[in-house]
C-alpha cells in the first residue's frame, strides 16, 4: 500500500480544523452588539376610530420642546379631542394636550399650545384638497416614536353617523358572543 492510501479523507481535516482550540494571539472576535429599539408608542386615539371613518393615514413629525418630549415619553398625552388643521400653507395640530413635565423648575411648556407638524409640501397640498371637501377633518389617530423622533399619525376622516356607531357596536358584541359561545362548546 502507498502511503496516499494509508492517509485520512480531506473532508476529515476541515472538520478537525473547525474544532480546533482559537489561538490565544489573536484578536477576539467583535461581536456585534443589537441596538435595542427606540420605538414607542407614546398615545393611541381609539376614540377616534369610532367616531371616524378613516380613509387615509399621513405620518408626519411634530415641532416640539424640550418640556414636551419628556411629558410625552413619559405617557402624559391626550389626543381624544385633538385635530389638525392646514393654515397658510402649513399643517398645525390642535387641542392636543401634553402635560407640563412635573420635574422643569422654570420654562416649563403651555399644554394646550398649537404645535406645527412637519410634513412636505406636496402632502400638505394633497390634504389641503381633500380637507375641503364637505364632512372630511384631519384627526391624530397615534403619536409614537420613530428612530428617537416624535411623529404623529393623521388620518383623512369622515364623520360617521349614529346609527354607523349603533351598528359597530352590535357588530362587536355579536362578535363577543361568538367567541364565547365557541369558548363554551371547547
Amino acid at each position: 500500500m502507498t502511503a496516499a492510501a494509508e492517509m485520512p479523507p480531506l473532508s476529515l481535516f476541515v472538520a478537525l480544523y473547525a474544532l480546533r482550540v482559537p489561538d490565544r494571539r489573536s484578536p477576539p472576535a467583535i461581536v456585534a452588539t443589537e441596538k435595542k429599539p427606540r420605538d414607542l408608542q407614546l398615545a393611541d386615539n381609539r376614540k377616534a376610530l369610532f367616531d371616524y371613518s378613516i380613509e387615509d393615514r399621513v405620518e408626519a413629525g411634530i415641532a416640539l420642546t424640550g418640556t414636551e418630549i419628556k411629558s410625552m415619553r413619559a405617557g402624559h398625552v391626550n389626543l381624544r379631542d385633538g385635530y389638525a388643521l392646514i393654515e397658510k400653507g402649513q399643517a398645525w395640530l390642535r387641542n392636543v394636550h401634553i402635560a407640563p413635565w412635573t420635574h422643569a423648575a422654570h420654562d416649563n411648556h403651555e399644554p394646550m399650545r398649537p404645535r406645527k407638524l412637519l410634513m412636505h409640501k406636496e402632502e400638505i397640498i394633497r390634504l389641503a384638497g381633500a380637507v375641503s371637501q364637505k364632512g372630511y377633518t384631519l384627526v391624530p389617530l397615534r403619536m409614537y416614536t420613530k428612530h428617537g423622533r416624535a411623529k404623529v399619525e393623521i388620518g383623512l376622516a369622515r364623520g360617521k353617523k349614529r346609527y354607523e356607531k349603533r351598528q359597530v357596536i352590535k357588530e362587536r358584541e355579536a362578535a363577543r358572543e361568538m367567541q364565547a359561545a365557541t369558548r363554551r362548546r371547547i
